[in-house]
């Protein structure tokens, strides 16, 4: 099945790679999409990097201080 692309910046996109590959258009298609498809194959989605990162460093236990104006004032060296 033909495939047409009718953007010209595509179009010039696709010829620059296939002159960098040495290869036709058709193959240089095919590179570009397989190569989306083996980098997309890999991703980590963010909700499972956020949950091991949450793992690996997790939050420490409440102290049950209050963190309130005054708080953060004394941190940042501000009289009371």
């Amino acid at each position: 099945m033909p495939l047409y692309i009718k953007d010209d910046a595509t179009a010039q996109l696709v010829a620059r790679l296939a002159k960098l590959c040495g290869t036709s258009k058709q193959a240089a298609v095919r590179i570009a999409v397989q190569a989306e498809l083996d980098r997309l194959g890999t991703v980590i989605p963010l909700r499972e990097r956020f949950a091991a990162l949450r793992r690996a460093h997790p939050l420490p236990p409440p102290t049950g201080q209050a963190a309130d104006k005054a708080f953060f004032d004394a941190l940042s060296g501000e009289p009371e």
